[in-house]
């Protein structure tokens, strides 16, 4: 949950010593159109002050979230001539209106009416989502578009053999086929993938074998730590990398040029989407299935294939590092029980 108490409010009185429209009289010497510029030029700017705030307490993909939805939101708000921030309950409730009637799914309707809300208690002003007539539109768009989200496509283990089969020898193969075993054998997502560092990785017993530290995840933001025990077939591909790429230090999955050559610079989520599909396209898998996977794929076949070979609900928790059943029963859901 956000702590409002963690935050100052800052600009907020300035904000709110700004007269509205209809307190401006004919004459004036402050036009409207002035008095709405100044209100959203401030919200824009209080903005950008608490995503400075924040840095380093939530995660990136939070903040980028809180920052791009509440734009949307300022702009709506230009349109309709109202306050963003604060805002009353009507401009949300008409705003979650305005979206139902477009081509987002509710799920990214969910995420926005959250920006709204962090956003006005991260500078301590009322939270106008827990209006009663905020939650009723809510209700009715959830009714309008229903609450399923589009799951990715898990690639279980025969899909995985397939990725595999089209690697080849070179370096982008080896690199291609650690990351697939590698995020197949430890339920990553795909940011703390790219998160895996050399320095990490250690030998701890020979009964034990190669072990890579996973410094923080997203049920981990305070960077306990955990270690992830990997498979033989994991280890060997980490070692064959390790060893013909010359790499020492620094990320271990990296990018790489055209032509073969390794970057100092580690992949991004985004490289992890398009390597599974690039794999898929090669390994003649289909337009609608290489459509469907998505750098979430690895972590959601592993976890059906753990279900179907008996694993328990606390096993399938502690693998995966998820703190909600109701999450893990997102993930498996699709997963064909073999009886």
């Amino acid at each position: 949950m956000l702590n409002n108490q963690d935050f100052a409010q800052s600009g907020a009185k300035s904000l709110g010593e700004l007269p509205s429209i209809q307190d401006l009289e004919p004459s004036s010497d402050v036009q409207p159109c002035v008095v709405i510029l100044n209100l959203y030029e401030q919200a824009s700017q209080l903005l950008k002050a608490t995503v400075l705030k924040i840095e380093g307490a939530y995660s990136p993909s939070t903040i980028r979230a809180y920052r791009a939805n509440f734009e949307v939101f300022i702009r709506y708000c230009e349109e309709q001539g109202t306050s963003p921030l604060p805002c009353q309950p009507e401009t949300v409730t008409k705003f979650i209106a305005h979206l139902s009637k477009g081509h987002l799914k509710s799920a990214s309707i969910r995420i926005a009416i959250v920006a709204i809300a962090a956003i006005h208690r991260l500078n301590r002003f009322d939270d106008p989502t827990k209006d009663p007539d905020v939650a009723i539109e809510v209700r009715r768009m959830y009714r309008k578009l229903g609450r399923a989200s589009n799951q990715a496509l898990g690639v279980t283990h025969p899909i995985l053999e397939k990725l595999i089969g089209v690697t080849d020898d070179s370096l982008r193969g080896i690199r291609d086929r650690m990351l697939l075993l590698l995020a197949y054998d430890s339920l990553c997502r795909r940011s703390e993938l790219v998160s895996l560092r050399i320095e990490d990785i250690s030998n701890r017993g020979t009964d034990k074998g190669l072990q890579i530290r996973l410094r923080k995840s997203k049920t981990d933001p305070n960077a306990m730590g955990k270690w992830l025990h990997l498979s033989e077939r994991t280890q060997r591909a980490i070692e064959e990398w390790i060893n013909l790429s010359g790499i020492r230090e620094g990320f271990l999955i990296r990018r790489m040029t055209k032509h073969g050559g390794i970057l100092p610079r580690g992949i991004t989520g985004g490289h992890i989407n398009r390597i599974y599909k690039r794999l898929a396209a090669e390994a003649e898998l289909g337009a609608e299935m290489v459509e469907h996977i998505s750098g979430h794929s690895m972590r959601v076949g592993s976890a059906q294939d753990l279900m179907t070979s008996g694993a328990s609900m606390p096993m399938l928790m502690n693998r995966g590092r998820w703190t909600k059943t109701d999450t893990v029963m997102r993930y498996v859901e699709n997963a064909q029980v073999v009886m």
